[in-house]
């Protein structure tokens, strides 16, 4: 499944996951914003994983919030347009 979000600023963030066993699985947040460290992608990612796939986007957003707390710095994007992002894919 593949979902996008423009974020306001024109940022792009896309996901792609499956759906196994009514949890959200093999999650990759991709887009053309920064982030600092990029290693922090992966953390986003861990976050998603295996959310059941009716999470809210408030639901998404929290769990991504809570991952990048400390010296994460999101830059063109944020936890809540992973969340739009990944919906968008669940559908």
């Amino acid at each position: 499944m593949h979902g996008e979000y423009k974020t306001p600023g024109g940022k792009l963030v896309m996901s792609d996951l499956t759906v196994r066993d009514g949890r959200l699985r093999d999650v990759v947040i991709s887009g053309d914003f920064f982030l600092e460290p990029p290693e922090a992608l992966a953390l986003i990612m861990e976050s998603v994983e295996n959310l059941p796939a009716d999470a809210t986007e408030d639901e998404i957003a929290e769990h991504v919030r809570d991952a990048v707390s400390g010296d994460v710095a999101m830059i063109g994007f944020s936890p809540e347009a992973v969340a739009k992002a990944v919906r968008r894919a669940v559908g």
